[in-house]
């Protein structure tokens, strides 16, 4: 099935390159508090960040309203902002939020819907929560593998966004209530899949394409992407952290077990670093958003410290020496782009 006919429509392409997302200031990790968040999102605005991305799962609605409260002040005209569907929110006072966030005050419980009507339903929610009047981007969020909270197999699930979500937004963006949309995964399968059987915009590619893993997404998704036109939000190039020293790789329940080989990758890294006087941290995120598909990139940060840090590093130059050193060791692909 692919979702329209005759010539393909232009595809949305975000004018910022560079975001803020809301995982941290979801309380994903730990309790950040309104201040903090408030400050974080502050710090990012007065340095210029004008993308953000969100998601009604972040926090089961912290992040959608933390940011709403901060951005519906400003200008809509002058930020992009993507949010997320698939993930219905339900309060009740029985609900079973804090087994998912329990860093998190949410009241919330979460229902899978890839409809169509679970699609419209959720965008209005969002923009309610958001207090704002229309989203730029919507990703079509965790129809993926690794979901395992998922109601029945991914690909089950993937056959009802292919009827439902995903000419449901189609249509949305037809209509002008949306500029483009994708979705939102932390695997590669589904993007392939979408990139094939519909007719996406932009993906947000979390999780798959950083120093420490690329091989996959650098191989198989990018010349796919370039065939049929599709850009990519870069999400997770620290994975999780895990790259700038965190004790946790990626997400879920168990990103605390670590491979050993992962662990023995970042330690080369750091070698190869500090023989070049080169911020580990600087260079990952500099690495992501280095290829021609990567639209923007967005970063999670928890503090007016962690975001004025990442500004920074999007500003940094590295040395030409110490990616030839990388491609030498072949700790990252022979044919990565880097950043010059």
């Amino acid at each position: 099935m692919r979702i329209g006919d005759g010539e393909r429509p232009r595809h949305y392409v975000p004018p910022m390159k560079f975001g803020l997302g809301g995982v941290s200031l979801g309380n994903e990790f730990e309790v950040v508090t309104d201040e903090a968040a408030y400050r974080t999102m502050d710090a990012a605005w007065s340095a210029g960040v004008r993308y953000y991305d969100v998601s009604p799962w972040y926090g089961l609605g912290l992040a959608e309203r933390r940011f709403g409260s901060y951005l519906h002040n400003k200008n809509r005209d002058e930020y992009i902002l993507s949010s997320k569907v698939g993930k219905l929110l339900k309060a009740s006072r029985q609900n079973d939020g804090r087994s998912n966030f329990p860093f998190s005050p949410s009241p919330n419980d979460v229902v899978f819907d890839y409809s169509a009507d679970g699609v419209r339903r959720s965008v209005e929610d969002s923009l309610q929560r958001l207090g704002i009047s229309h989203l730029d981007i919507v990703f079509v969020h965790d129809l993926s593998p690794d979901n395992k909270l998922l109601p029945t197999p991914w690909q089950q699930q993937f056959e009802v966004a292919l009827k439902g979500a995903f000419p449901a937004l189609a249509r949305m963006k037809a209509e002008g209530i949306i500029k483009g949309w994708g979705i939102g995964v932390n695997t590669s399968e589904p993007i392939l899949r979408v990139m094939q059987e519909a007719d996406p915009d932009i993906c947000l590619l979390a999780s798959q394409y950083s120093l420490i893993d690329h091989s996959n997404a650098l191989n198989e998704v990018f010349p796919l992407a370039r065939q049929r036109n599709v850009t990519f939000v870069i999400g997770s190039s620290l994975n999780a952290g895990f790259i700038s020293g965190s004790a946790r790789y990626n997400y879920g329940k168990n990103s605390w077990d670590i491979p050993r080989k992962t662990i023995e990758k970042r330690e080369r890294l750091r070698a190869v670093a500090a023989q070049y006087g080169v911020d580990l941290r600087t260079a990952a995120l500099r690495f992501s958003a280095a290829p021609d598909v990567a639209a923007a990139l967005i970063v999670g940060a928890r503090s007016e410290e962690q975001i004025l840090a990442d500004v920074t590093s999007m500003q940094t130059t590295i040395p030409a020496d110490f990616w030839a050193e990388l491609k030498r060791q072949r700790l990252i692909e022979q044919e990565a782009p880097t950043p010059v």
